[in-house]
């Protein structure tokens, strides 16, 4: 024993401390070591699940940003579609709206020319005929008819406005328009371009008519241009036609 002390002695102190640093370095590798499998064995075995349900949760997100692209797309074909159905529904209004100004179902207001027709004021010859002075139904639709060709839009007279199935008739010295009795002077009225009045009286018939009917017999014609321009009512009285039918037309749908 007292050998072993004395060889204990003998040996240096700087082996002793480096002995016992390498020791304790040796005991932490081991418990490192020790412990590194149980650490590795649970960071496996928590890893498998946990990749699983992030897997998961990004295939939802997915088919989340899917559905969203689909609705999107959906949203953009319907506005596409209102939109388209908009721009139909407006086409078939205007035209459904100048379908009614054509057939004078709605009043109208523009630019446009006043006719006054009035009856002669000279004295009827013993051998002539009375109602050669006075304005009949042919005299106010040769003018209207004049005004057709001038290019007018729109036509009434005295009110009354002038349609497809207007009819104007003499009966008992008084002008029938419409069904209704109208009396001298008779104002026929016409919506047009601002060109109608120069139109108008360079045509050969309305030349010929005031040749006929104003320098022969006095009937008398005005004019007007009023420079707030022209109304005219719309047509008050029933359309019925007897005759005439839309025609058919074959649907572009039938199978051939």
């Amino acid at each position: 024993m007292t050998a072993l002390a004395g060889r204990i002695r003998s040996i240096p102190s700087w082996q002793i401390t480096l002995g016992l640093a390498l020791l304790a370095l040796g005991f932490l590798i081991a418990a490192q070591m020790a412990a590194e499998g149980p650490r590795v064995q649970y960071t496996s075995q928590e890893r498998t699940p946990l990749v699983a349900t992030v897997l998961d949760l990004q295939k939802q997100q997915d088919a989340l940003k899917k559905q969203v692209l689909d609705a999107r797309a959906a949203i953009a074909s319907l506005e596409a579609a209102g939109q388209g159905g908009a721009a139909v529904t407006k086409q078939l209004s205007d035209q459904l709206q100048n379908a009614q100004i054509a057939a004078g179902l709605v009043p109208m207001s523009g630019p446009g020319l006043v006719i006054q027709l009035s009856d002669s004021t000279l004295q009827v010859p013993a051998d002539g005929n009375a109602q050669d002075y006075l304005v009949s139904g042919a005299d106010v639709l040769t003018v209207v008819d004049q005004l057709w060709a001038a290019g007018a839009e729109g036509v009434a007279i005295n009110g009354e406005r002038v349609v497809v199935s207007t009819a104007v008739v003499d009966i008992g010295g008084s002008v029938v328009v419409n069904g209704a009795y109208v009396a001298a002077p008779y104002q026929v009225t016409a919506i047009g371009p601002k060109t109608m009045f120069d139109t108008l009286t360079h045509q050969p018939g309305f030349a010929d008519f005031i040749r006929s009917r104003g320098e022969a017999f006095g009937i008398g014609v005005q004019y007007a241009t009023p420079d707030v321009g022209v109304d005219l009512p719309a047509y008050a009285g029933s359309m019925n036609l007897r005759y005439g039918r839309p025609t058919a037309t074959p649907s572009t749908s039938a199978a051939p």
